[in-house]
């Protein structure tokens, strides 16, 4: 349960940044609209922690990959506009809760080089995480 609890976390908080931008989620249906942004997320796990010795907790930890795609032609500074404020919603520091599981923020997002994916221009935003899982 806790993965999907750390994934709820995570999307939840990314669904709360203003404005609204539709998302391309792991596994579901989705079709971009023409001239229309939207940003896709992956969860990128990393091997789990194991920080105490016996059956006890783990640490899972990995990074929110969000790629936000905007129309090519009008610059950068609408795509640029949304990664600062992913970056200020997840600062480091920050945790989010779903269940019995919650997830902090481990370092500043970064945002990466920006490339173009066939009719899009597309930036990279990684946010990297760690939750404490206890059983």
């Amino acid at each position: 349960m806790s993965i999907r609890a750390l994934r709820a976390a995570l999307e939840v908080a990314l669904n709360s940044i203003s404005p609204s931008l539709a998302t391309q989620f792991e596994n579901v249906p989705f079709t971009p609209t023409a001239g229309t942004a939207y940003q896709r997320v992956n969860l990128l796990r990393a091997t789990p922690e194991n920080p105490a010795i016996g059956a006890g907790m783990h640490r899972d930890i990995g990074v929110m990959q969000v790629t936000l795609c905007y129309p090519i032609g009008p610059g950068p500074q609408n795509a640029e506009t949304r990664a600062e404020s992913i970056r200020t919603a997840f600062s480091r520091g920050a945790s989010f809760t779903s269940g019995a599981v919650t997830v902090h923020i481990t370092n500043t997002p970064t945002v990466g080089p920006a490339y173009i994916e066939t009719d899009r221009y597309c930036v990279p935003v990684s946010i990297r995480y760690h939750a404490n899982v206890f059983p």
